[in-house]
């Protein structure tokens, strides 16, 4: 992730938590901006052409904004992008903003992956312990690897907690090989 793309992201957070607006319903706005640019291939091409002026395309955000009904906040921070040249970079943004929010909640995003399907059950304890591990509120998200043959891998931010079957014996080999 390029540098700026978080000095944006935590901006916006800053915005939106200092200003105690509606997280969910910039999330909405948000939504419907990036579904609008998914679906028109004319719009990105608009906003990331530099030979249209900043200003034309910021009087094509206002358009959209006239249906899509953005707060202030959120339609200036997208002109700022736009401005910036950064608005190709809007996903990135975004995802890294989300980020950025959850973890100042002291929610944390993680890849839990497991050689096998788990009952709710399972999950739930599986969540406990990674949040205690983490010291955060988690978010997970489950997949399943069957060649990790059993236990589970966690991933939270750059961090892998290795602690399927899979792993050991991979850990027990080198210690083999090493002597």
């Amino acid at each position: 992730m390029a540098a700026f793309v978080s000095h944006y992201a935590r901006a916006l957070a800053d915005v939106v938590l200092q200003a105690k607006l509606d997280i969910a319903g910039i999330d909405r706005q948000i939504n419907d901006f990036l579904a609008a640019w998914d679906s028109s291939p004319q719009l990105r091409e608009v906003f990331e052409n530099p030979a249209i002026s900043e200003a034309q395309k910021v009087t094509v955000l206002d358009k959209m904004n006239a249906k899509l009904g953005m707060i202030p906040q959120l339609r200036n921070f997208i002109a700022v992008l736009i401005r910036n040249g950064r608005v190709a970079h809007v996903r990135e943004v975004i995802q890294a903003y989300r980020t950025e929010l959850q973890e100042r909640q002291g929610v944390r995003q993680a890849e839990i992956v497991t050689a096998r399907e788990l009952g709710e059950q399972e999950r739930n304890f599986l969540l406990a312990g990674v949040g205690q591990l983490a010291g955060a509120k988690i978010q997970a998200t489950f997949k399943l690897d069957p060649s990790i043959l059993g236990g589970t891998v966690v991933r939270i931010g750059s961090t892998v907690y290795d602690g399927s079957v899979k792993g050991r014996l991979e850990r027990l080999r080198e210690e083999l090989v090493a002597g």
